[in-house]
């Protein structure tokens, strides 16, 4: 049947089942950048992303013999994937953001205390993912589009749903498989995938962070890259005001690993004051990188004036309607090495 079908993939099987590793790399290599992007959407992790990635090619490779061509082989791939996804999933917490698992702090208070523990959700490098996962065209009929279904608010909004309804969530809405297939993967029957969805669905619907009224502006938006220009001046040179003056009245502001988070213009206002006071002009610089198809910035402060710039985490920006509207800060060293960033400036 796959020699009738695609005669050069019947070869390159064949080779990889005699145990040719280069054949196989022929076969699963071209889809492990949009792997990654499923993997990390199950998990929220870009560092378990990877391990599951991983997982996912030694699985494979060792079950070889088993793909039997009903299906492509990138389809393959993918259950095999979620499938590992779901195994690592029963042994590690959710993960997400302190905006969603802890109320909102008063700035006059005391930042509480890291949680180094792998429990927040991390941002995902831009050039990780594949040029299809973030093209508009990508998977037109699905329910989300590509670029909002690798948006930190999406990514979030996930992790309230069970794992096997996010996996249901994420085959059919954002890879737009259909009822079958989705129960062919989850070794399912249609009616319970179909009622996982549904139940899936309608706790998304429930979480505003979701946030479909902040869609990301377009990478060369002239208007956007003023405001990143102002985002960036602001920073830089300890300009409270300026930077408030960039703030949505309802924007939201959270510094994992610390559960502390801040709601409104005003409460971020008060806590930026502070950081500036404590860094002022010119003791703060911001490189430019992207993440989850949003503007981010690595993040480095000089203990000293004039002295070395250390980097200190990864800032990732929500805009929407020409306004900051949510300004989440990983102040992690393992999120730096994600995005190749220097240690210092």
């Amino acid at each position: 049947m796959l020699s009738a079908a695609n005669p050069q993939l019947e070869s390159t099987l064949a080779a990889a089942r005699r145990g040719d590793h280069a054949a196989f790399a022929q076969l699963a290599e071209p889809h492990r950048r949009e792997l990654l992007a499923h993997c990390y959407r199950l998990t929220a992790s870009a560092h378990e992303a990877e391990d599951q990635v991983q997982e996912t090619m030694l699985r494979a490779w060792r079950r070889l013999e088993t793909y039997a061509g009903r299906a492509s082989f990138r389809a393959w791939l993918y259950r095999i994937a979620t499938n590992a996804c779901l195994d690592a999933l029963d042994r590690h917490a959710r993960r997400a953001l302190p905006s969603t698992r802890f109320p909102a702090a008063d700035a006059a208070a005391p930042l509480a205390a890291p949680v180094f523990e792998p429990v927040w959700l991390e941002p995902f490098p831009d050039e990780w993912f594949s040029d299809a996962t973030l093209s508009a065209g990508a998977n037109p009929e699905a329910r989300y589009t590509a670029r909002e279904s690798v948006r930190l608010a999406f990514i979030a909004a996930l992790q309230a749903l069970p794992p096997r309804q996010r996996a249901v969530l994420l085959l059919r809405d954002v890879l737009d498989w259909s009822a079958a297939e989705n129960a062919e993967c989850l070794e399912m029957t249609v009616p319970a995938v179909n009622s996982a969805l549904h139940r899936a669905r309608t706790t998304l619907a429930r979480h505003e962070a979701v946030g479909r009224d902040q869609a990301s502006p377009a990478l060369d938006d002239p208007a956007a890259q003023e405001l990143l220009d102002r985002y960036v001046h602001a920073w830089e040179a300890a300009d409270v005001d300026g930077f408030v003056a960039l703030l949505r009245e309802d924007a939201v502001a959270t510094m994992p690993p610390t559960p502390t988070w801040f709601s409104g213009r005003a409460a971020i206002s008060a806590f930026t004051r502070q950081i500036f006071s404590q860094f002022g002009p010119g003791r703060q610089r911001l490189l430019p990188v992207r993440a989850n198809g949003q503007p981010a910035f690595g993040i480095y402060t000089a203990a000293q004036p004039g002295g070395p710039f250390t980097a200190q985490g990864v800032q990732v920006l929500t805009l929407a309607a020409g306004r900051l509207a949510r300004l989440d800060m990983f102040l992690d060293p393992a999120v730096l090495r994600l995005f190749n960033l220097p240690a210092s400036l």
